[in-house]
């Protein structure tokens, strides 16, 4: 139960209100939108992206990506911090706790 609780209060990731994340059919990849311009995603960004939806931690994203891209949690996980940072740092994401 401890553990449950302490999942709770690590921050949760999402797209910040002023982008658009989405599919672009045309463009064959995860696209994020702003009033100024679109920025096309390679397939690792679009995939980290599609996981920030208010609800998935860190941990969360690392797991299910190293399913999908059968690689282990540890080599993963500082790519995808790095990559949240930077994100988050651009302002295309947002922490929530």
């Amino acid at each position: 139960m401890a553990d449950s609780n302490n999942h709770n209060s690590l921050p949760r990731f999402r797209i910040a209100p002023v982008f658009m994340f989405r599919w672009e059919e045309s463009q064959q990849a995860f696209v994020l939108m702003y009033p100024e311009g679109i920025v096309k995603l390679n397939t690792t960004a679009g995939e980290i992206l599609n996981r920030c939806n208010g609800l998935n931690t860190l941990s969360d994203i690392v797991l299910e990506l190293s399913e999908l891209f059968s690689e282990q949690p540890d080599f993963i996980e500082p790519r995808v911090r790095q990559f949240l940072e930077v994100c988050h740092g651009k302002g295309w994401i947002q922490s929530e706790s």
